[in-house]
Parts: structure tokens; sequence; C-alpha cells
């Protein structure tokens, strides 16, 4: 029997309690090769970001995979983080130990550009974050563009959660977005009307509560939080958790239905920065240049969460 290749990824983050669960499943399986490890200013500072990916390697056992500290601002507007939502450290609720793996010396950006030159077209960027990284690698160096295999985003959707047009993680640099979204790469785009399917409900609590191991009992604290923050701020009984769906589709793409449409992002409207503009109807008549994830298939994308997770004590 012959094994099936494992997809390379690069995981451009800004954790945040998804990003970490989103870092824990690819670690945990077997189809998933983690190349890098970027991260970007978001649910906060770029310094505690960067900490708390190192910290996520920590649980995870991750000791190969380089973590690259990238942008600290968008492309032009000011800093936007998340603290009601993420806390102040960007991941509060589990207490950690400080990390012994270090953060690389090279730039985030200039390791994108330089693992995607290298590559064979065969590596997908994975941003669970804003764009700014991804957009700065294409600005710096065009010649990525036809050998990045896929972008899968996490961000956008028909509505917003930010403000009442725009997802957070475009909101924040939706120039950058611009510069993606134009790009002409394949991108697949996870965005709230599929991300808000992934809930953690207590069923789903309680089963990664059960798993005995480092990275089972940091999920379920970061679930704790999580779901306590999501319910004040958004009235949320149970917490979507975004960024663990782009990875997820990268191990099984059937694990959501997707359909081909245009996606436009807006950078100049006074109330409307940084939406998603979704043509569900056609009404353009512009040509499709997002896959977009509609629907999601909650029992295998929780099997295959609850496997890594439990894959990580071995």
């Amino acid at each position: 029997m012959i094994e099936a290749k494992k997809r390379k990824i690069i995981i451009d983050c800004d954790p945040g309690h998804d990003d970490a669960i989103a870092i824990l499943l690819a670690a945990g399986n077997k189809n998933i090769e983690l190349v890098g490890i970027t991260t970007v200013a978001g649910n906060a500072e770029l310094e505690k970001t960067t900490l708390n990916a190192l910290k996520v390697c920590e649980i995870a056992g991750i000791r190969d995979v380089p973590v690259l500290r990238g942008n600290g601002q968008p492309l032009i507007r000011k800093r936007e983080t998340a603290p009601d939502i993420h806390g102040d450290s960007g991941m509060d609720g589990p207490v950690l130990p400080e990390p012994t793996k270090k953060v690389e010396d090279e730039h985030a950006v200039d390791f994108i550009i330089r693992k995607v030159l290298d590559s064979d077209g065969d590596i997908t960027l994975v941003p669970v974050g804003p764009l700014t990284n991804i957009a700065m690698a294409m600005r710096r160096e065009p010649a990525i563009l036809s050998k990045i295999q896929e972008i899968v985003i996490m961000g956008g959707g028909t509505f917003g959660n930010w403000t009442p047009a725009a997802e957070f993680n475009i909101f924040v640099d939706a120039d950058a977005a611009k510069v993606v979204f134009e790009s002409g790469v394949p991108i697949t785009m996870m965005g709230l009307d599929l991300t808000h399917q992934a809930l953690a409900t207590e069923e789903v609590s309680q089963r990664i509560a059960e798993i005995n191991n480092p990275a089972g009992k940091f999920v379920s604290d970061l679930l704790i939080y999580f779901r306590k923050t999501y319910l004040e701020v958004f009235g949320f009984e149970h917490p979507p958790v975004h960024d663990v769906c782009c990875v997820a589709y990268c191990i099984d793409p059937t694990v959501v239905e997707t359909k081909k449409l245009r996606v436009d992002i807006e950078t100049k409207g006074e109330l409307t920065y940084g939406m998603t503009l979704v043509d569900v109807h056609g009404v353009t008549g512009k040509e499709p240049n997002v896959n977009v994830a509609l629907t999601l298939d909650n029992q295998k994308f929780w099997d295959m969460v609850v496997d890594a997770l439990k894959n990580l004590g071995n």
C-alpha cells in the first residue's frame, strides 16, 4: 500500500486560542508536514503572538519546525488587537512555563519567500491571522505567486464579527487582504459562514478533557477561557474554533463543502472597511476567484481534532 503524500504547509498565525489548536492539529496528524510557523500581530501584539507560538510548540513537542517572527503592524492602518476575546496575553487561560524553543533570526516574510521558491510548487500557505506577512511576501517577490500550491485563509464571510461588515482578520489589514485576494493564487476561504459551525460544544469539550496528555489538558483549559469570553462578548453558548478549519481542510478537503465565488475586499468604505464582498448570486458578473467554504462535516472535523490531540501523547 502506497502511503499518501504529506501536505506541506506553513501556518501563518497570531496565537490566539483557535490558532493554538490549529497548530496542534497539524502537529498531531500524519498527513501534514509542518514546514514552518510564522507569526503576525493580530489577536495580540507580535511579541505576544510569537511567544504563544513557541509555547504551543513546547506543549506539542515540536522540536524541528522553525518559528519565525513576522510583521508587527498592518501595511497602512493602525494596529488593532482583541484582548476582550483572547485576553491580554493573546492566549489567556492555561498556565504555561516559558518555552525552551527559540524564535529563528530570519524574518517570516523572507522565510516564506525562500521556502516557496525552493519548493516544487507543493507548499500551501495557511494564514489564520491578518494577511500582512503573505501580502508582504507577494509584493517583495512576485515569483512566488506561480509556485504557491494554495492559500487556505481563515477570514471574511458574508457578515462581520468585528464590525457589522467585517471579520476581524480581514479588518485588521484589509489592504493586505486585497493584495492576496487579487494575486491570482488559488484561494480557499474559511469565513464566518463556515467557522461558526465549528463549535466546541460541551460534548466536544468533554471528549477533549478526557484525553490524558498535556496537549489535551492545554486545549481543555483554552476552551474553558474561550467559552467564557465568547459568551460575554458575542452571546455564543459555545465558542467557534475558526482557525482549526483551515488545517482540517488541508488534511481532508471533504471536511467542508465549497463553492467557487467572486470575493472582493473593501478598503475604501467608511463603514465597510474590511468587508469581504462575497458574490453569492453572481450579480457582479465577475469571474469567481475564491473557493468559499460553506458547510462543515462536524463529526469528521472533531474526530480529526481529537485523534490529533491523542497522537501528541504517543
